[in-house]
């Protein structure tokens, strides 16, 4: 048996597990399976994959996508350069562990945004400094538009919320939540933006997924804008672990 799972703290919210599970039934995929791994540190992270000699991957969630690279052998250019990691690689030699990390947020965000992406589209505000906020920014910087960060607290080179005024609302095409705002089990909650001032040009891109349509996508098809579930990332960035996981190149 092949097994593959997901770390992070909490994991109620996340639908990876089913993903996989229902991959490898439709797929006919008998050898594999795909558990959550919960935990409250990474102290102990290389003895957990020590215990069992059949796991071959892990997906990584927050809050542990920049932690977990301490714990690595090797990372990916991609990877190293975001600061981030959400995929790790499992290799068993002669007794011996390598763990290799990769970022396939890269794609999942890339998929995502390309229908949407045009040359209309040059500013762009990012909510939220974190692994996910990193890979959206490489992304975004690589379509060429410029990335304005936010953050509840100013420091260097990331605005707060109140710093967005209209001026800046009405200057910016895309807007993209990377904080867990509005996430099970507190859909409710938001990135603290002024919703009445959108205009309804901009595009709204949540990568939170559960639920799919979050309170912050609400408000802004409210307003007429245009939105995009963290949904479609998730299935993107999931077949992009896949293909890491079973490619012998790698």
């Amino acid at each position: 048996m092949r097994k593959f799972g997901l770390i992070g703290y909490p994991l109620g919210h996340s639908f990876s597990k089913k993903y996989f599970t229902d991959k490898f039934i439709s797929e006919r995929i008998s050898d594999c399976s795909y558990d959550n791994y919960p935990l409250e540190n990474l102290d102990n992270i290389r003895d957990l994959i020590a215990s069992d000699d059949e796991l071959c991957g892990l997906n990584v969630t927050i809050p542990y996508k920049s932690g977990i690279i301490g714990y690595l052998d090797t990372i990916d250019d991609n990877a190293e350069d975001i600061g981030a990691v959400n995929v790790i690689k499992i290799k068993r030699l002669k007794g011996s562990i390598k763990l290799s990390g990769f970022n396939s947020d890269i794609t999942g965000i890339k998929d995502s945004l390309l229908p949407y992406i045009s040359n209309t589209i040059t500013n762009a505000l990012v909510l939220g400094t974190g692994g996910g906020s990193r890979a959206v920014c490489y992304v975004l910087k690589k379509f060429g538009l410029t990335v304005s960060l936010v953050s509840r607290d100013r420091k260097q080179g990331v605005m707060k919320y109140s710093d967005i005024d209209q001026e800046k609302l009405n200057n910016t095409q895309l807007i993209v939540n990377t904080t867990p705002l509005g996430m099970f089990p507190n859909p409710g909650s938001m990135p603290d933006i002024n919703y009445k001032g959108l205009n309804g040009t901009q595009i709204l891109f949540d990568l939170v997924y559960n639920p799919e349509l979050t309170t912050f996508l609400k408000m802004g098809a409210e307003r007429g804008c245009t939105t995009i579930s963290g949904i479609k990332m998730l299935y993107s960035q999931a077949e992009e672990a896949w293909r890491i996981w079973n490619d012998e190149r790698l």
